[in-house]
């Protein structure tokens, strides 16, 4: 066996941080018997990522230290029972400076106060390492640690003294930072193994959007770049940046129907698997209920679907897919078809793509629902780049041999005018195009497929109608010009569509 390959065998496991999202980010979790930095503004998370630490160091049987130099431990618990976690098997020790520091005759005049206080906060440090032999510590936080030490370079040679005491001592150590000292010290990320960052942002409309970054992880080809995440009851849930060129899959070829044979026929025998459709119009010409339709096929089938509606509630859009005898309720009841209403006020992009992973990958959805595009960029007016982020939701859904449906509601009602909030055209494979006409004094509907990557698809523009009870696609609109105008022109006499008489 070669040299690297001992090194592999003797290396001990990872130290999970208790959270999956950044273990994954992290590569499987952190290098134990290192020293870790944590840093984030108040109200980022820092102590409630330390406590899901060291709740898991409990939970794998190893004793662990929580050190709180800035905080009692009275309201440590407080925060702890927030959560729901059990304190029992974490040592606490508070260093916080007592009531009795207030006392004048407590006060030094010969020497100052960092002088003295450092080295008691040091010692201590150590005495409460040495009896209780934790292999997982959390100092929280550095902040009182810089204060104390007056000078960077008495605060960097303390810090790189701390390093080696719990290096030498088998622990894995998780320093805090709140970032409150006037001046920011970058003496800890460089003497850390690894640093994570935590930031809080403020929209003008809606709760708070967090997220994290690992700035440095030596030695672990960690995931860059950021990942959002919230703090619920329970702790951080982290949601790993999605990468689509990680789920490759092997390629599988397969039309599935809407279960319309009109709709199929349009579309040149159905969607394929792993292609994106984009159902475009004005609002109200009947896109999500395709995107119902096909939902409700591939349940019949016995397949998954899931949708995420933005604009509708749940029960209305299933109160009026069941008027047009596609039975929503009937699947959902079974477990073939989720529907999972988003709200624009607490989405964050990260948050999203983990939920369609969960569908795809928990679920083994086949068929996934985006319901509609205008309401995904309206929940995150403030976030950049959402169309890549669409871009690479739509490409590992295609990795995935998932049917996606994107649905997009032209500006506008009828006319050669409309636009569309965000142009995502380029991203789909194929694009179903549903009109108004006005034709005899009345207002109808058209469908017609403008584009589709997978094969042949018909080129008609064909009558359609949500009408009767059910969806209805027409003959072909054979003599008429100008129908996608919405202004359409008699050009002969041939078959009008049903309902549609002849010019005389």
């Amino acid at each position: 066996m070669s040299a690297s390959g001992l090194s592999e065998a003797a290396a001990p496991p990872l130290a999970s941080t208790g959270i999956e999202g950044l273990d994954q980010i992290l590569d499987g979790g952190l290098t134990p018997n290192r020293l870790y930095l944590v840093e984030g503004m108040p109200g980022a998370g820092k102590t409630t990522l330390a406590f899901q630490f060291l709740c898991e160091g409990v939970r794998r049987r190893e004793r662990v230290l929580y050190i709180a130099l800035s905080e009692t431990e009275e309201e440590t618990r407080v925060v702890a029972s927030s959560h729901g976690w059990s304190m029992d098997g974490i040592f606490v020790r508070e260093l916080a400076p007592t009531e009795e520091s207030l006392d004048p005759a407590e006060q030094y005049t010969m020497f100052h106060p960092s002088e003295v206080e450092l080295t008691e906060a040091t010692k201590r440090i150590l005495t409460d390492v040495e009896e209780v032999k934790p292999a997982r510590v959390v100092l929280d936080s550095l902040s009182e640690f810089h204060l104390l030490a007056g000078n960077p370079l008495r605060y960097r040679r303390q810090m790189l003294a701390l390093k080696h005491f719990f290096a030498a001592r088998g622990c894995t150590v998780l320093l805090l930072d709140d970032l409150t000292t006037a001046e920011r010290n970058l003496q800890v990320q460089s003497i850390a193994h690894g640093v994570i960052c935590l930031e809080q942002l403020t929209a003008e409309y809606g709760t708070h959007r967090r997220r994290l970054r690992v700035l440095k992880y030596r030695g672990v080809n960690f995931r860059g770049g950021y990942h959002d995440y919230i703090i619920a009851r329970g702790g951080l849930k982290v949601f790993p940046r999605l990468v689509a060129a990680e789920h490759r899959q092997s390629g599988i070829y397969e039309r599935l129907a809407s279960g319309l044979p009109e709709f199929d026929k349009l579309l040149g025998g159905g969607l394929e698997r792993g292609t994106s459709t984009l159902l475009v119009g004005a609002p109200g010409t009947g896109k999500s209920t395709l995107a119902a339709q096909f939902a409700a096929a591939a349940a019949a089938r016995g397949e998954h679907a899931s949708l995420f509606i933005f604009d509708e509630s749940e029960a209305t859009l299933v109160s009026r897919c069941g008027a047009l005898g596609i039975d929503l309720r009937k699947h959902m009841d079974t477990g073939r078809i989720t529907i999972q209403r988003i709200d624009p006020a607490e989405l964050s992009p990260g948050e999203f793509a983990h939920a369609i992973r969960c569908a795809v990958e928990r679920d083994a959805a086949v068929v996934v629902v985006i319901d509609s595009l205008n309401g995904y960029l309206n929940a995150m007016p403030e976030e950049r780049f959402l169309i890549a982020q669409l871009h690479e939701i739509l490409s590992y859904l295609g990795q995935r041999h998932v049917v996606s449906i994107l649905v997009g509601a032209h500006h506008g009602i009828i006319g050669n005018q409309m636009k569309t909030p965000v142009d995502a055209s380029y991203l789909a494979d194929a694009i179903v195009l549903l009109r108004y006409y006005e034709a005899k004094g009345e207002v109808r509907q058209a469908i017609s497929v403008i584009k589709k990557r997978g094969g042949d698809h018909e080129r008609t523009i064909r009558d359609f109608g949500l009408n009767e009870g059910r969806i209805r696609v027409g003959e072909p609109l054979r003599g008429f010009r100008g129908v996608l105008t919405g202004v359409p022109v008699e050009e002969d006499r041939g078959p009008a569509p049903s309902g549609l008489a002849k010019r005389d």
